[in-house]
């Protein structure tokens, strides 16, 4: 049949539109009638943002049955509007002569949550209760021996400690254990979940959520797909060289223990998700005690100072209440001390101080009179507003004081775009947001912290240098495969290829495939271990870790370029250079109005990712990693 040519099936297209917009009386959408509904979409964000926002930080900081209804009611809200707002949108595909920023917020719209709402308003009230019900669940976790008996229960920081410090195989094999059960009540509401939010992402125009996720970097979904498979070629090379290196030094520890196939078992990476094994660099650092490294003892050292000193300003005898208060006051005079460290850095460079309302609303301990969702978090509370604030149960531990880097540079993005309107009110893309405070991660050198006062005076040798390297390589390059894999996993829930009896078999198939690690215990289909990861249950899309991953070094390479640097690129601290933060604040107040390869190409150059920094970076480590591993067995099964 002969068809007819797309420029004459467009015209017809076009004008029987015009026909039917003038027999129902009604005028065809214009591009001032698309900038008038982004006008009033942006104004209304802003309100609703306010009350979902508000509900999250209540019911994540206080978890109760009542905070956990509040909150589903309040994200079923945001959510209607949401739905009905893209609907709207629609009327404006077609039309000609919008202006480009405008028809970026049309299509950001679409992608404003990465839980798409179903339009069946009874599959709505579900899929938000079983939001909430998913992120009370993990928030409230605890491993207790004894059902019976309170006393028996331990919080995952506590469990996470027993990881982190004890290197004793079944202790750690108990704690590992222990939290996992975690997720076992999770999988049959996960399951139900993903058919939901499915439904929502079909509603929307997408196959399904995963889809949807990957629609949202600027780039068709299949070729963001490859994105990632390319970048993840060129640092795998130096991930498998830190695994072989790992495995057979801890193989010196456990001995049979460890599996004949090459992996290494999850719970003996310090770390409850084998994401960041940093804690096991007391057994594998290239030369034992040289380079004054341990920022744990200095922090836990000057929370020890801040407690004497209240123990002796007080007077009298104190009573166990007394002494616990007074352990709570040293506590959060330590956790303040090291969010203030962290935005000295910031403001060295030339950002802006934190508003005062910051340290007053902010959640910087674990609460002693209720449940709360400890896992740290940044939050801009009013959109155009500097409220801004950080959720964490602070420790003097030195994993605590970067995260609080990391934390702080998501406020620092939320106060350089907080002017835009509210749809432009994020990252360039995802995994921006996540590098930014990374990024200073990477500056804090040995020379840094000694000038802080958290390390001895740095040593300039090759032997300190590679022990900073191989320090940074266990929390950084041994992320690299976890950050890729977890929404590997969710791509194939969402699309099917993962079958509900297959989640956590599935699950287990990457974490070998990609970070040559095993489960230590047989792991059966009733098992449900991606839940014990707070992403999975919250929903939070995971490849901007990745992303940030590969990005961090990208943008700290080229801000050293900024601040002048000549040398090897690990010792480089931008710490006080005013010309490298302008810069790079100038690129985080363009916050998400254009197209991140823009905005990427506006700081580095280029607009493609590049993981090569990374690389560079760590260059002498992986040749040292090469010739140490010469004649091992490498690789995994």
């Amino acid at each position: 049949m002969r068809t007819l040519p797309a420029s004459l099936v467009g015209l017809f297209l076009a004008l029987l539109s015009s026909s039917l917009s003038a027999a129902d009386g009604t005028k065809a959408p214009t591009a001032a009638d698309a900038h008038a509904f982004v006008e009033r979409m942006n104004a209304e964000y802003r309100a609703q943002y306010l009350v979902a926002n508000a509900a999250e930080w209540v019911a994540e900081t206080y978890i109760t049955g009542d905070t956990e209804m509040l909150t589903a009611r309040a994200n079923e809200a945001m959510l209607k509007w949401l739905s009905a707002k893209i609907d709207e949108s629609r009327r404006f595909d077609g039309v000609a002569g919008i202006d480009p920023k405008d028809r970026r917020a049309l299509d950001l719209l679409k992608l404003q949550t990465a839980m798409p709402a179903p339009k069946d308003p009874a599959h709505l009230t579900e899929a938000t209760n079983l939001a909430s019900k998913l992120t009370a669940a993990y928030g409230s976790g605890k491993y207790c021996k004894d059902d019976k008996d309170p006393a028996s229960c331990r919080t995952l920081d506590q469990l996470s400690e027993v990881l982190a410090n004890d290197r004793d195989w079944d202790h750690a094999l108990d704690a590992w254990r222990g939290w996992h059960r975690v997720g076992r009540g999770m999988l049959k509401d996960y399951t139900r979940f993903v058919e939901l939010l499915n439904e929502g992402a079909r509603d929307l125009g997408y196959d399904n959520v995963g889809t949807m996720w990957r629609a949202g970097y600027d780039m068709p979904p299949a070729e963001f797909a490859k994105e990632t498979d390319r970048l993840w070629g060129q640092v795998q090379p130096l991930y498998g060289q830190l695994q072989c290196y790992a495995r057979n030094k801890l193989a010196d520890t456990y001995g049979a223990r460890m599996p004949k196939d090459g992996t290494i078992p999850a719970h003996i990476t310090g770390n409850m998700w084998a994401q960041d094994w940093a804690n096991l660099y007391p057994l594998l650092q290239p030369y034992p005690g040289v380079g004054n490294l341990d920022v744990d003892a200095r922090l836990e050292a000057q929370r020890k100072t801040t407690l004497d000193g209240l123990r002796k300003a007080f007077k009298g005898e104190p009573t166990p209440l007394d002494v616990a208060a007074l352990e709570h006051d040293a506590d959060m005079r330590n956790a303040v001390a090291m969010v203030r460290r962290s935005e000295d850095f910031y403001t060295s460079i030339g950002f802006p101080p934190l508003p005062a309302s910051f340290y007053d609303k902010s959640m910087l301990l674990r609460p002693r009179d209720r449940d709360a969702l400890c896992h740290a978090s940044a939050w801009p509370m009013d959109l155009g507003s500097t409220d801004m604030r950080i959720k964490m149960c602070i420790r003097p531990t030195e994993e605590d004081q970067y995260t609080i880097y990391h934390e702080m540079g998501h406020v620092y993005y939320y106060l350089a775009y907080k002017d835009l309107p509210p749809i432009f009110q994020g990252g360039a893309n995802d995994g921006f947001h996540e590098a930014i405070g990374d990024t200073i991660r990477l500056n804090i050198t040995p020379a840094y912290l000694a000038r802080i006062d958290l390390a001895g005076k740095a040593g300039s040798d090759d032997k300190a240098m590679l022990n900073a390297q191989m320090k940074l390589a266990l929390e950084k390059v041994a992320f690299l495969p976890f950050g890729l894999l977890i929404d590997k996993w969710r791509w194939g829930v969402f699309d099917g290829s993962i079958a509900p009896d297959k989640y956590n078999e599935g699950w287990w198939q990457l974490r070998r495939t990609y970070q040559g690690l095993s489960s230590p215990v047989a792991a059966t289909a009733a098992d449900f271990d991606p839940g014990a990861k707070n992403h999975v249950p919250t929903n939070v899309p995971y490849m901007r870790y990745f992303l940030a991953d590969i990005l961090q070094f990208q943008f700290y390479r080229s801000l050293c370029d900024a601040a002048g640097y000549k040398g090897p690129l690990s010792q480089c601290s931008i710490y006080g250079n005013k010309e490298a933060g302008a810069k790079y604040w100038k690129m985080l107040s363009q916050g998400a109005q254009q197209p991140w390869q823009q905005t990427l190409k506006e700081l580095t150059g280029k607009e493609d990712m590049d993981a090569s920094a990374i690389i560079d970076y760590f260059a002498p480590l992986y040749a040292w990693l090469q010739e140490q591993n010469k004649g091992k067995r490498c690789g995994w099964q």
